[in-house]
């Protein structure tokens, strides 16, 4: 079995399992009040890559952290990432009308039901990350759930979601729109990683560091990659909206460093992410294994 096969088949795995975990998760259907906890099924499950469990799975390995325990840990992250979609689609935000290949939750539900379906999600999170026992410290549990927190809120991806709004129509600089994305998507992502990573073997101070470089530059080279195709894709492969950052203004890496320079910057983070996981061994398989993904990836 080749490599590409093998991860192919790892990360599908990893997809069902995490699919398994949420359909747990989520609120029945059949459960008062049933149109909201219809509607956030219908926002989490059957779509998306999952990437971002997924990185909490690879990190597990490398921290050899019992499966279960991450899957769960990813799952709070995903549902944290499936409730910034959904207020992202709202016409207030993005206004957009596809998510996943399929009408996003406004459109499919109503407005006020998406914003509850939001609000209910990260609300869901946390009571994952507080109802089950995540790994054997609690006090690290504890410092597991901050870490969240500070991931989604003012100074990760809420932060970062404020100063892409504010920034629609302006030009900025590549240092400028580093920050807005390190925050915005790039924050999420490295919680992923770290919280799969903290579920096993506490790493040594070093390691840890090295860890969080590859998470923090991984979670930048994935919006890069987005940019990219987000002008050289189309709808239908993407399963949302092409070209929509340029219709509505929005300072991408595309337009401010051109395509083919902003494929290159992808490419030099998938370096430098790859260099900051030397030393681990076979343990990092999945985590390279993800950054090629992510870089290299064509929808």
């Amino acid at each position: 079995m080749s490599h590409q096969t093998d991860f192919q088949a790892w990360a599908a795995a990893g997809q069902n399992r995490i699919e398994a975990v949420l359909h747990q998760l989520l609120p029945a259907p059949e459960i008062a009040p049933q149109r909201l906890h219809q509607a956030m099924r219908y926002a989490v499950l059957g779509g998306g890559k999952r990437v971002r469990p997924l990185l909490a799975l690879a990190a597990g390995e490398l921290s050899q952290a019992d499966a279960e325990r991450v899957a769960l840990a990813g799952a709070a992250v995903e549902i944290i990432h499936a409730y910034s979609l959904v207020h992202d689609d709202l016409p207030c935000m993005d206004d957009d009308v596809l998510r996943r290949g399929k009408p996003t939750c406004h459109v499919e539900y109503d407005e006020p039901t998406a914003l509850l379906v939001g609000d209910a999600l990260q609300s869901l999170a946390f009571q994952v990350m507080a109802e089950y026992k995540l790994c054997d410290d609690a006090t690290v549990q504890l410092e597991m759930t901050k870490l969240l927190a500070a991931a989604a809120g003012s100074r990760g991806m809420a932060g970062g979601q404020a100063i892409d709004l504010e920034s629609v129509g302006k030009v900025l600089s590549v240092p400028e729109l580093e920050f807005m994305h390190v925050h915005k998507t790039g924050a999420i992502i490295r919680a992923a990683a770290l919280l799969g990573l903290k579920c096993g073997v506490p790493l040594g101070a070093h390691e840890y560091a090295k860890a969080d470089t590859f998470a923090k530059l991984i979670g930048l080279a994935f919006q890069v990659v987005d940019d990219v195709l987000d002008a050289d894709a189309t709808t239908a492969t993407l399963g949302k909206t092409a070209g929509k950052d340029a219709q509505q203004g929005k300072p991408t890496y595309v337009s401010s460093m051109g395509l083919v320079r902003a494929r290159t910057f992808a490419e030099e983070l998938r370096q430098e992410a790859m260099k900051a996981l030397d030393g681990f061994g076979e343990r990092t398989l999945r985590l390279r294994q993800l950054a090629d993904f992510i870089v290299l990836r064509k929808f």
